[in-house]
């Protein structure tokens, strides 16, 4: 990451772009839940319904970064912004943790194979990953630690993503219909850590500068200021 100061301009252009990846996230995660809901339930998957579910989960992460840029003054909502993605994480993880104990306690149950939900995986692998490339740039440049915490719950989202293909295609192809809640329970531990780093405040970590470029680190020194971190 340069140590130059940003400028004003350049802040202010950081900030509307993690403005409109914060909506572009928004809209296609909303689409994503709903289209997800629909197939599972006409294909009787729980797995597909809580992926649905998952999606409206990174709304809400979505939704807190609009809040934070919205404001004129980012800076001054970070700290709170960063607890709420927090909680989006814990939130997250608990929609997965039950959702796999269910899929699992009922054996994978009667779903039938989900040529939509195959579809909707690969199309979330494809968006996703420029998602989360985008936020990370933006929030590395701008020193923004809600941005990277946002970034890490879209990254959650394409390993669910993944998760969710192969459990769909193992399911179809042979009927192995423990394989996706497994993974899925692995993924909500890491949601769970990442939870805690964002409360924390620790995403401060992989945005702040050197010492000698104090007046770069911005809107992520205030967050970690807040928390009492260096």
């Amino acid at each position: 990451m340069s140590t130059t100061p940003l400028t004003p301009q350049r802040r202010a252009a950081l900030s509307r772009r993690s403005l409109w990846l914060a909506y572009a996230t928004a809209g296609y995660n909303l689409l994503e839940g709903l289209v997800a809901v629909a197939a599972g339930a006409a294909a009787s998957s729980t797995a597909l319904v809580g992926f649905g579910l998952d999606s409206f989960v990174e709304v809400s992460s979505a939704a807190v970064l609009i809040w934070q840029f919205r404001s004129r003054v980012p800076e001054e909502r970070e700290r709170l912004a960063l607890r709420l993605i927090g909680v989006s994480f814990f939130a997250l993880a608990a929609w997965v943790t039950v959702d796999a104990v269910r899929s699992l306690l009922a054996a994978g149950g009667d779903a039938d194979a989900s040529p939509v939900g195959i579809g909707l995986a690969v199309a979330s692998l494809i968006v996703m990953p420029l998602l989360v490339r985008a936020k990370r740039r933006t929030g590395r440049e701008l020193g923004s630690a809600t941005v990277l915490a946002d970034s890490t719950q879209t990254m959650l989202c394409t390993y669910l993503s993944a998760v969710l293909l192969v459990g769909l295609v193992l399911n179809a192809v042979w009927g192995w219909s423990w394989a996706d809640p497994v993974a899925a329970l692995v993924i909500a531990g890491v949601a769970v850590k990442e939870g805690v780093a964002a409360w924390r405040g620790e995403h401060c970590d992989d945005c702040a500068p050197p010492p000698a470029a104090v007046d770069h680190v911005g809107v992520c020194a205030d967050g970690c200021r807040a928390d009492g971190r260096a």
